[in-house]
């Protein structure tokens, strides 16, 4: 549902993403780990469509991004790290604004605004203005209005900053399961780690640009970490400096993947 090949992107002498390659089959949920300045943010941009990538393809549910823009949007739903809102309107006109958008028809935005409202708790404040919402009330609000139009590929950016722990919850429990019954690749950058153990069936770990390891996470436990099976100890022995090269021979054991510097 979502390739990536050959993806990079450099900004004067920095390599930001350096031709990278991802896959996210339907049903999966991917998590895109990796620390400060590893090219996470950049890469989730250039899947947006928000960058321009210097070289590499970008295939969302069949539609090339470059060369299909519109296709590829229409059925990527997406949430950056920082979403801007519209604050003088209230949550229900923010919804039918994004509906408009993508020409969702007002039964669809009246069942599933509804629907999303009830769930993320924020039925009482739809028709209150959107700059009297708190951080989170605003994230809930954002995920709801990416859902409207029902897409097929999900992509979102730090997805739990703000939350409560039911609001948290409430993320993790919707991504599983729309990725089991509907069948959508969602495609998430975290710096939780306890979130990608417990809902990403798929990790994929960034490091200077580059994929240093892209598999399941148990795979990625058990195969790199040997500490235990702690996804965050797997993910600091991974992204540690010091022991980049002696990990570097054992990546490529079965579905992980290794690229040289």
């Amino acid at each position: 549902m979502i390739t990536v090949e050959n993806l990079a992107k450099r900004f004067n002498k920095t390599q930001a993403v350096d031709h990278i390659n991802l896959h996210v089959p339907p049903g999966e949920v991917m998590g895109f780990l990796g620390p400060n300045g590893a090219g996470k943010t950049t890469t989730i941009r250039m899947m947006a469509g928000l960058m321009k990538p210097d070289t590499g393809t970008i295939v969302l549910a069949g539609f090339d991004l470059l060369s299909q823009p519109e296709q590829a949007k229409a059925v990527t739903g997406f949430v950056p790290d920082r979403p801007y809102l519209y604050e003088k309107l209230t949550g229900w006109e923010f919804l039918e604004f994004i509906a408009g958008i993508y020409r969702v028809e007002a039964s669809e935005l009246n069942r599933l605004g509804m629907q999303y409202l009830e769930m993320f708790e924020l039925m009482d404040w739809k028709d209150e203005l959107i700059e009297g919402y708190s951080h989170g009330m605003k994230q809930r609000l954002i995920i709801s209005s990416a859902l409207l139009h029902q897409p097929k590929i999900f992509i979102i950016d730090e997805p739990m900053v703000g939350l409560d722990p039911r609001g948290v919850r409430l993320v993790k429990d919707l991504f599983s399961q729309m990725a089991r019954s509907r069948g959508m690749s969602v495609f998430l950058s975290t710096h939780t780690l306890a979130v990608a153990e417990e809902i990403c069936t798929l990790i994929t770990i960034i490091h200077k640009g580059k994929i240093i390891a892209s598999d399941t996470p148990g795979n990625i436990k058990d195969r790199i970490a040997r500490t235990g099976g702690n996804l965050e100890q797997a993910f600091l022995k991974l992204t540690g400096h010091d022991e980049m090269d002696s990990l570097r021979g054992s990546l490529g054991v079965g579905r992980l993947t290794a690229v040289s510097e």
